[in-house]
């Protein structure tokens, strides 16, 4: 179940993979893959098992055949690190998928350039459309409403008994709205929810407004 919401009178799709939609561009914005992640663990003696290492690219798909956007944006942190196999298998779905693809540079992008523009994705440090500014650090502007990533943001909620759950969100404030982590096995922080904050948590397949 997908929310919207609706952001200087245009409409915008929040979906549980972590992913948001822009309806009237027909983009599709997910940041925090971290591609690779998985792969970089197991060589290292982490008990995760190889299958894991194909979720991420199915719920991509999956989120891209729901849409079927003209044009997905990675708001950075595409790759976790150096070149492993999985670079393989993102080749594959690259060119399985007659769509464009953008990347906006993040911290943990440090896979040559050349290697994504010979797969025909554009880069850029970050964008702008009109009076929207997509980045991957978070980045408050005057004037701009930011679409970030970078911080895998998460809420935790209370019952009772001293029970907690931790759940991925996306976390908006006036000016800003922060894309939880798409990828699998990336961690999260959590953040505090205030009056001046709207919580739209991820539980269950369904997008929850808190």
């Amino acid at each position: 179940m997908t929310e919207n919401i609706s952001v200087i009178d245009e409409k915008f799709i929040l979906h549980p993979s972590g992913a948001i939609y822009w309806e009237k561009r027909s983009k599709l914005m997910i940041s925090d893959i971290h591609l690779g992640k998985i792969t970089h663990f197991r060589k290292f003696g982490m008990a995760i098992p190889s299958q894991a290492i194909y979720k991420n690219f199915q719920l991509l798909q999956k989120t891209i055949d729901y849409f079927n956007p003209q044009e997905v944006i990675f708001l950075g942190d595409l790759f976790h690190s150096s070149l492993n196999r999985e670079w393989d298998l993102f080749e594959n779905f690259i060119k399985a998928n007659s769509i464009s693809f953008i990347l906006v540079m993040g911290n943990h992008d440090i896979i040559s350039k050349v290697k994504y523009k010979n797969l025909g994705i554009i880069i850029y440090e970050k964008l702008v459309y009109d009076t929207f500014l997509l980045t991957h650090f978070p980045e408050e502007k005057e004037g701009y409403f930011n679409f970030s990533g970078h911080i895998h943001p998460a809420v935790k909620l209370k019952g009772m008994g001293k029970q907690s759950l931790k759940l991925p969100c996306f976390y908006k404030k006036k000016n800003q709205i922060i894309l939880p982590a798409f990828g699998e096995f990336t961690g999260s922080y959590v953040m505090k929810k205030t009056s001046k904050v709207e919580v739209f948590a991820i539980a269950n397949d369904k997008v929850i407004k808190i």
